[in-house]
């Protein structure tokens, strides 16, 4: 029989055994307790800052719309894409994958990375489409993530660019009304706390620091029926004549709002890769020229404003040419004795230089000024400038005389259609306008509503089969306005090779409610008069344009248009040498 004994050593070896489970056990237990309770606060920091992020929250740029609600610039949503440099180096063998979704060459993203390859954030393309977006994601490359942004999208185009203008890749306005009302127009980004994978994936929403605010709406004045139908024709008319370019704007007569103002040639704000800088400008607030004998009306409201003049007052303009100094002012024929309503109609240069002659000088720079020359419309439009008026003295002769059919003087389209609104709104200047006006405006009288009547009469026989403009006539409406041809200025002096041609009217003429002035520059085929290549623009933009807004015709016989006409002959001094 034997017994087994248990010795001291075995029994130490299972002790041992026990004592170590027990340890290990403590030791895992207190280290839970450390990492939960003690180092909580430390470990939760050190893993928000690895996945937790504050991004922010991208808001939209206000729209903006025509008079009548329709969109003319607005912000859809897209995604741009960025990287992490440091974490997108591991991903290098993808690279080729990324960039034929993205369209560039593989060394294109290499370089860029290599160049900053030590920063957090850097944008590998903006403003990409939904479908490059989508992917992108479906690669899940470690270090590459999509942000959200809004691109500026404009459905009217090249039609409405110059004044609407546009804005960059951060949608901030560069140029237009874009930028005259970024203020008004740009949002606020919010700002949230977010957790994100190690993809750089926004997993989870955390905490919202700051609210976004949207950009507050824009209504512009600008309908945009007459926008598209003002660009077709002045287009059509440029690419006719072979012009270098061309402006029109039209004004409300009540209210200084602008209703449409095109420019040729153009660009399209929804193209930025054929964007070119020279045809940003809007033309038609910016260039200046001399209006030749656009300026007519307003020498004419010099002489009636004087009293020295009536309508029915005769000016003998024989033999058709008028020798100032060593300088001869020639009209296109012997137009013998005229009134003044005839001296508008026949656009005779002689009639128009013998009244500023017989007038102290402050009267023609004077009425020049009460109108708008030479000082800025108060659009607020950026870029505009004020054109200018030359002071001149009594004893400035010949400046005196070109000064009065259109030389010498420079005003912008927008300023000659404001000069019109105030003869056709029976003498008060407004102040220009590109939003929408919803209240009555108080205009500064400057010219007596008599005289703005008895020139609106007499501009009418402009267009008529004996004016220089009845191919501005519309069937049905009475117009009035007034053509003019200009020879440009070149580094020889005027030539004879380069016209600006312009009509200048107002319509419909027994209560005029909106004027338009048509500029073509440099037409090329030979055909250069106001009245042959301006006036068919006003006529067939106007036309439409009185039917969109519902005007009713007026075309009525009338006659006696003056209120008083004394006949008599005025006989000016001939002009000394300078």
């Amino acid at each position: 029989m034997s017994v087994t004994v248990h010795t001291p050593v075995k029994f130490y070896r299972i002790f041992i055994v026990v004592v170590l489970i027990v340890l290990s056990v403590s030791a895992l237990i207190w280290r839970a307790f450390d990492l939960h309770i003690l180092d909580h606060a430390f470990l939760q920091g050190q893993g928000d800052a690895r996945y937790l992020r504050v991004v922010p929250v991208a808001t939209h740029r206000g729209m903006i719309t025509d008079r009548n609600g329709e969109p003319l610039a607005l912000s859809t949503p897209v995604d741009s894409v960025w990287i992490n440099p440091k974490e997108f180096l591991t991903e290098q063998a993808q690279w080729p994958k990324l960039a034929k979704i993205l369209k560039v060459k593989v060394s294109r993203i290499t370089k860029l990375v290599m160049q900053r390859k030590t920063r957090d954030f850097v944008y590998l393309q903006r403003h990409v489409t939904p479908e490059i977006s989508q992917q992108i994601l479906a690669l899940g490359l470690a270090g590459v993530s999509l942000q959200r942004e809004y691109r500026r999208y404009y459905p009217a185009g090249e039609v409405a660019s110059h004044v609407i203008g546009f804005t960059n890749i951060d949608d901030a306005g560069q140029e237009g009304l874009e930028l005259a009302y970024d203020d008004w127009l740009k949002g606020e980004p919010g700002l949230k706390r977010v957790l994100k994978d190690r993809l750089g994936r926004v997993v989870k929403d955390v905490e919202l620091i700051k609210q976004a605010r949207p950009g507050k709406d824009l209504v512009l004045s600008i309908d945009r029926r007459l926008q598209y139908l003002t660009y077709r024709e002045l287009k059509k008319a440029v690419l006719k004549h072979k012009a270098r370019s061309g402006s029109a704007v039209i004004l409300d007569v009540k209210t200084g709002e602008v209703l449409a103002m095109v420019n040729q040639p153009s660009y399209n704000p929804n193209n930025r890769k054929n964007f070119k800088s020279k045809n940003y400008r809007n033309r038609a607030v910016t260039d200046i020229y001399e209006p030749g004998s656009t300026i007519k009306p307003f020498t004419i409201a010099a002489a009636l404003e004087s009293g020295k003049y009536r309508p029915a007052t005769k000016v003998d303009t024989s033999p058709g040419l008028f020798r100032v100094g060593s300088n001869v002012i020639r009209d296109h024929r012997n137009y013998g004795v005229l009134d003044l309503e005839h001296i508008i109609q026949k656009s005779s240069n002689v009639g128009a230089s013998k009244i500023a002659l017989s007038l102290p000088a402050v009267w023609l720079t004077g009425i020049h000024t009460k109108v708008g020359f030479g000082m800025s419309s108060q659009s607020g439009f950026p870029g505009e400038v004020s054109g200018l008026v030359n002071a001149v003295s009594d004893k400035q002769m010949i400046e005196r005389a070109t000064l009065s059919y259109g030389y010498g003087i420079s005003v912008t389209s927008l300023q000659l259609a404001r000069a019109y609104a105030v003869i056709a709104n029976k003498g008060k200047r407004l102040p220009v306008k590109f939003t929408r006006v919803d209240n009555d405006v108080t205009g500064q009288a400057v010219l007596t509503p008599n005289t703005s009547g008895q020139i609106i009469s007499m501009m009418e026989s402009v267009v008529t089969d004996e004016g220089t403009g009845k191919l501005a006539s519309i069937p049905g409406y009475r117009v009035a306005g007034k053509t003019g041809t200009v020879k440009k200025i070149t580094l020889g002096g005027y030539s004879d090779k380069k016209y600006l041609s312009i009509f200048a009217g107002l319509v419909p003429a027994s209560n005029p409610r909106m004027v338009m002035v048509v500029t073509v520059d440099e037409p090329g085929d030979g055909v250069y008069y106001g009245g042959e290549v301006a006036a068919p623009v006003f006529s067939k933009v106007m036309a439409g344009a009185l039917r969109i807004r519902d005007i009713a015709p007026d075309a009525i016989n009338t006659e006696n248009r003056y209120a008083a006409a004394q006949p008599g002959v005025i006989k000016t001094p001939m002009a000394g040498r300078q």
